[in-house]
Order: structure tokens, then sequence, then C-alpha cells
């Protein structure tokens, strides 16, 4: 395997050599695009269920899959978490020369997955339907619902390893490989959705199964890459020796990223209980189709993040701050310049992206506007939000990452307790977008002091960090 152009210069180099603009962008790039396609298709498992739903079984059947969605989120969730945490663990160690360790990062992470996909199976059978009548699901709605959810409580091994997988042999130097692990699972997930909701009219449960299925076949595909000789990184019988130390860490560092997921089903929850109380299983059904919008963009900004990932632990492994700080700077520019192409887009063709998902129903289409004028306007600081979390979790400060996410979902919650009593409907719509204009005044300075000082103390080791 070629040498990445982060690994071709020596540790004692690295330490005072900086990139220039150009190494920089090419670095980002390199691992930016393979990320964001990979983000991406990831999210086609859910946008691809929400299109042929929307299509098939209609009004009650978005509703019932985005009340669905947001308990079996959690469960992708736990394999980003492994994904990132060991990752993250997996570059640092690169930049540190230190191979057995990131050894150790690879072996854990896979028994981590196992562990997890046994306590998250068990969940789902204890308490889905509860969560879902939690939201206010009922009748039909509920029905619907619990089909999705229990075919996921069979297939969370399959869940968490395609979350995860790919984002391990991202680290391993093979971003190529991990999309198109990625583009695989997608293009599958569409066909099988089209046979099991579009011909064999299995609604939500042949959703779920569409989705399971291809999500396995990652997995598989997957775990031969790390036995295969393409791989630097293997998988051995040292994966029985797993060091809870490397686990705790990985837990530590991917943190953040689960409580992303986290906050998103809880902030999806809550909007769906919310839109049943002050509206109808419609407004349900369009804050679905807005929801499927704004992942769109969610996942761009988190694939930036993540691409940003790999270089800026490596560059905190060989001491090069000043190269974090231009990688960081690149990663804000491309986050706010889609984020904000991506609001005018929508503003001026709304009609375009909700098509995708309904062309029946006048007042659903209606409800759904609405919905991406109030809801998405300023959707480019979630954006940055996610940035700044994955950029401390690559510097190996988990604590601060863990404290952007989760005061990314407490900050929401008076913002959702008391604008709907004020403005009914259109206030369920508001929260978000100014709960991050609060959060982003609070979280920018967080992140521009770390870089100022990091550049005041350039001999800070990563010993000391951690």
């Amino acid at each position: 395997m070629s040498a990445s152009p982060l690994q071709s210069r020596s540790l004692d180099q690295n330490k005072t050599e900086l990139a220039s603009d150009a190494e920089i962008k090419r670095s980002f790039w390199r691992y930016a695009i393979p990320s964001i396609a990979a983000m991406l298709v990831s999210g086609l498992y859910q946008i691809i269920d929400g299109i042929f739903v929307g299509h098939y079984v209609g009004v009650e059947g978005l509703a019932a899959i985005n009340m669905a969605w947001p308990i079996t989120f959690v469960v992708s969730g736990l394999g980003i978490m492994i994904g990132m945490g060991g990752g993250t663990l997996i570059s640092m160690n690169r930049g540190e020369q230190d191979q057995t360790s990131a050894q150790k990062a690879l072996n854990a992470s896979f028994f981590l997955m196992v562990v997890l996909a046994i306590i998250s199976a068990a969940g789902l059978f204890l308490w889905g339907a509860d969560l879902l009548r939690a939201q206010g699901g009922e009748g039909v709605i509920f029905t619907l619902g619990f089909g999705y959810v229990n075919i996921f409580a069979y297939g969370t091994i399959a869940t968490i390893m395609a979350a995860a997988i790919p984002m391990l042999v991202r680290n391993d130097e093979s971003p190529n490989v991990a999309t198109a692990l990625m583009i695989f699972g997608a293009l599958l997930n569409i066909v099988l959705d089209y046979v099991f909701i579009g011909l064999w009219q299995w609604q939500l449960e042949g959703a779920a199964l569409a989705t399971i299925i291809a999500q396995f076949l990652v997995a598989i595909i997957g775990i031969i890459y790390f036995i295969s000789k393409h791989s630097s990184l293997k998988l051995d019988s040292s994966l029985i020796k797993v060091n809870p130390r490397m686990m705790s860490m990985i837990i530590s560092l991917g943190a953040s990223s689960l409580v992303m997921y986290l906050y998103t089903s809880f902030v999806f929850a809550l909007h769906n209980r919310l839109f049943m109380q002050y509206g109808t299983p419609v407004t349900v059904g369009a804050f679905a189709i807005v929801g499927y919008i704004m992942t769109l963009y969610y996942l761009v900004a988190e694939g930036i993040a993540e691409g940003m990932q790999p270089p800026v632990s490596y560059y905190f492994g060989a001491q090069q701050f000043e190269n974090i700080k231009k990688m960081l700077l690149m990663s804000i520019k491309v986050t706010v310049i889609a984020g904000i192409g991506f609001i005018v887009i929508l503003n001026v063709m709304p009609n375009l992206m909700i098509s995708l998902f309904t062309s029946e129903s006048a007042e659903l289409i209606a409800e759904a506007k609405n919905g991406i004028h109030l809801h998405l306007f300023a959707m480019f600081l979630d954006g940055i939000i996610v940035l700044a979390s994955v950029y401390f979790m690559a510097i190996g400060k988990g604590g601060k990452a863990l404290a952007i996410s989760v005061g990314n979902m407490l900050i929401q919650l008076p913002f959702l307790y008391f604008l709907p009593q004020w403005l009914g409907v259109d206030g369920i719509w508001l929260a978000l977008p100014l709960s991050n204009i609060v959060l982003f005044v609070i979280v920018a300075p967080l992140v521009w002091h770390d870089i100022k000082q990091r550049e005041q103390e350039p001999e800070v080791t990563l010993c000391q960090q951690s």
C-alpha cells in the first residue's frame, strides 16, 4: 500500500514542518470527499426508506417511520461511536508511529461492536413499543412503527458494524474502500426497498428488512477487508486479548458522536410528540419530510467533520499545531458555504425536494414548505457545532466534545417548552434554529480560545492533553 501524504515525513520533521495551503487542501479533500460521500450514502438508508414509504404507504407511513427512526437511530449511533473513537485512536497512534497500539484499538473496536449489539437488541425488544407510545404513536401509526422497530431489534449487530467498520477502514488509510462499501450498501438497499415495499407491499417491515440485509453484507465485506492483504491492521487471534483501557478510551473519544445521535433521536422524538399534541399526523408527516431534507445537509457537515478528523488527529500526534488550525479553518469554510447554498436552494425551490416524498397531498406539501422556511434557516450553524465537537474529539479532548453534544440537546428544551405555548406549531418549527444560534455564540469562542492557546504553548504533548 502506498504511503499517505500524512505519513511521508518522519516524526521529527513533522514536529516543526508547516504544511503549505495547497498541502492542507489536498489532505482535506483526500479525506473529506470520501467521507462526505460515505455519510451521504449511509444516510440514504433512511432517506430511501422515507421515499418509498411516502409514495407507497402514504402520510400514516411517513408519520410511523418518523416515530420509529429516532429509536433505531440510536443503534446506528453506537456504531458511529465505535468508528469515531476507534478511528481517532488509530490515527493518533499512527501519528506517534505506534502501530502496536493502533492494532489494539482495532481489536477493541470489534469487541465493543458485539457487546453493544447484544445490549441494544435487548433494549429494543424491552422498550421499543413504549418509546413509540411516548411519541404519541397509536392505532395504525403505532402498528406500522412497531413492525419497523421489531425487525431492527433482530439486526442490531448488522447496523452497528455497518456504521463502524467503514470508518475503521477509512482510518486504515483506505478511504476509497470505505466509500465503496457504503455505496454498495445503499444501492442494494434501493433495490430491496423497491422489491419489498413497491412490489411485495411489505410496508415498513419491508423497509427495515431491506436496510438490515444491506447493512449485513456491508459488515461481512468489511470484515473480509481486515483479514485480507490490503489492510495494514489485521483481525487475528489477538482479538480475544482485548485491552479494557483501550475500550474505555474508544468510548470516551467516541462518546460525543453517540451523544450527537442521542441528541438527534431525542429531538426528533420530542418534536413528534409536540407535533401530535399541537398538530395532526399530517404535521408529523411534514416533519418527516423536512427532517429527511435536513439530514442531507447534516450528513454533508458530518462528512466534512469526519474527513477532518484523521489528519487533525495525525497532526496532533505529530505536534503540528499550526497545521491543525489550517485544517480546521478550511473545514469551517466549506461547511458554511455548503450550508448557506443549501438554504438558498431550499427556499427558492422547495417543491423540488418535497416531491421526492409525496406528490398527492396538498395539505402535506403546504405544511412541509412552512417547515422548510421556519426550521432550516440557521441550518449551517448546526454544521459548525458538529465540526467543533469532532475537532475536540480529534485532539483527544473527549470531555469538551461530549459537553458540546450534550449542550446541543439540553439547550433546545426551554425553546421546545415555551415556544409552542406562544406560537403553536410554528413555535415547534422555530425551536431548533433559535437554539442553534444561542449555542453557536457559546461554542465558537471555546474553539477559538483552544486554537490561540495551542499557538502560545506549542510544546504540549499528547500525554499532557489526555
